[in-house]
C-alpha cells in the first residue's frame, strides 16, 4: 500500500465547484488587489479568532515581519524564540534587524514554556514569540505573566494552530498580536501563499496595514518605509469557502490522531503530548524514536512516506552560523529524534490502519 505524507486531493475534489465558481467571479469583477473578497474575509477571520482586527499579508514569514516592526522592534533589540521552531520565525526578527535568542521547549509538549524563559532575559529583551508547534498552544498563561512582569511584548506564531484552544479561546486571540500562515498545506491553507495578523490593539493593527501596504494609509502618502505585503483577492476568496470547513476539518485530523494515539502500542516510540487546558489540531502528528531514521527507512520501505520537523535546528543552519547562537539540549535532541507520520483529510480507516500495524510490527 503506498501511502502519502499529505494529500490535499479529498479536500479540494470536495470544493472543487465552489472554488472554480468563486474564481469566475473574481476574474468576472476584475478586482484582483484589496477587494470585496479580502474585506470579507478579514471581517470573518478576526470574528473567528476573536479579535477586534484582522490584516490580511502575503505569508506567514511577512506576517512575523510586520507584527515586528509594528511593535518598533529593530536594530539592537532582542526577541526570545523557541530552538525547535521553523527557521522563518527567526529569520522575521532577522529581517526587523533584532537579535533572535534561542530558549529550549518542554519536551513534552515541544513548545515554549516558563523553564528558562525568564533566564534569557536581559535589557535588550522586547518581545517572546510563542510559537504553538505542530498544533497546539504553548503555555500562554505563564509566558504572558513573565512578559508583563519584564514589559514585554507576546507575538503568537501561530502559522500551525489554526482553530487550536487555550482555555477555551482561539490561539492568536491571547498575546499582543497573532501571525498566521494560509500555506496550502495548513490546517487553514489557500491555493498559494497567504497570511493573516490579527489583534485587539488599534493602533498595532493601524500600523501593521500601513507597513503591509507601502507604509501608506492615505495613497500616495507613505509614514512608514512599508513592504508590499498583501492578502490576495483570490486567495481570500479560496481561504473564506475552506474556513466554513475549518471545524469539520479539525475534528478529522482529531478523530484520525486519536486512533494513532490509541492504537500505537509500540514502546520504542513516544506519542505526543497533549498540555492542560488546550486541544491540539495535529497540523503535524509529531512521534519520537531514538533510531529515527531507520524507523523512516522502514515505513519507506512500505510504502509510507513520513516526514521530519525539523532535521536541522536554527543554531546548527548554515545561514545561522556566524551568529553564534546556542546549539540547545532539548532542540538537538527534537531535531535528531521527531518522525511526523502520515495524517490528512480523507484518510482512510484501510490506510491509517496499515500505518499503525506498521508502527507496532516496528
Amino acid at each position: 500500500m503506498k501511502i502519502p505524507f499529505s494529500t490535499m486531493q479529498y479536500m479540494q475534489e470536495e470544493i472543487h465547484e465552489e472554488i472554480t465558481k468563486k474564481f469566475e467571479e473574481i476574474y468576472q469583477k476584475g478586482w484582483y488587489i484589496l477587494g470585496d473578497e479580502v474585506s470579507k474575509f478579514e471581517k470573518e477571520y478576526k470574528e473567528h479568532i476573536g479579535t477586534k482586527y484582522c490584516i490580511g499579508v502575503g505569508n506567514g514569514l511577512e506576517a512575523l515581519y510586520i507584527a515586528l516592526l509594528a511593535l518598533d522592534i529593530g536594530e539592537g533589540d532582542e526577541v526570545i524564540v523557541p530552538s525547535n521552531t521553523y527557521i522563518a520565525t527567526a529569520l522575521a526578527v532577522s529581517y526587523a534587524g533584532a537579535k533572535p535568542i534561542l530558549v529550549d521547549p518542554d519536551i513534552d509538549t515541544y513548545n515554549l514554556s516558563a523553564n528558562g524563559l525568564e533566564d534569557a532575559i536581559t535589557k535588550k529583551t522586547k518581545a517572546i514569540i510563542a510559537v504553538h508547534l505542530y498544533g497546539q498552544s504553548a503555555d500562554m498563561d505563564e509566558i504572558i505573566k513573565i512578559a508583563k512582569r519584564h514589559n514585554l511584548y507576546v507575538i503568537e506564531d501561530c502559522a500551525q494552530s489554526h482553530n487550536a484552544l487555550y482555555k477555551g479561546k482561539q490561539t492568536g486571540s491571547l498575546g499582543d498580536i497573532g501571525c498566521f500562515s494560509f500555506y496550502p498545506g495548513k490546517n487553514l491553507g489557500a491555493l498559494g501563499d497567504a497570511g493573516a495578523i490579527v489583534t485587539n490593539d488599534a493602533s498595532i493593527a493601524k500600523k501593521a496595514r500601513a507597513i503591509s501596504n507601502y507604509g501608506s494609509i492615505e495613497k500616495y502618502h507613505h509614514i512608514y518605509k512599508g513592504i508590499n505585503s498583501r492578502l490576495d483577492e483570490l486567495q481570500a476568496g479560496f481561504l473564506r469557502i475552506k474556513l466554513k470547513r475549518l471545524d469539520q476539518y479539525t475534528k478529522e485530523r482529531v478523530r484520525l490522531a486519536q486512533k494513532y494515539l490509541t492504537e500505537i502500542t509500540n514502546p520504542k516510540i513516544i506519542l505526543p503530548t497533549i498540555g492542560s487546558n488546550r486541544t491540539h489540531v495535529f497540523h503535524v502528528f509529531a512521534i519520537r524514536c531514538q533510531t529515527r531514521d531507520d524507523l523512516k527507512s522502514y515505513l519507506e520501505k512500505h510504502g509510507v512516506e513520513t516526514g521530519i520537523h525539523y532535521p536541522i535546528s536554527i543554531a546548527k543552519q548554515e545561514a545561522y552560523l556566524n551568529d553564534h547562537l546556542n546549539d540547545l539540549e532539548i532542540a538537538s535532541k527534537i531535531a535528531n529524534e521527531e518522525l511526523s507520520l502520515p495524517l490528512y483529510y480523507g484518510m482512510s480507516e484501510e490506510e491509517i490502519e496499515y500505518v499503525i500495524n506498521l508502527l507496532n510490527q516496528y
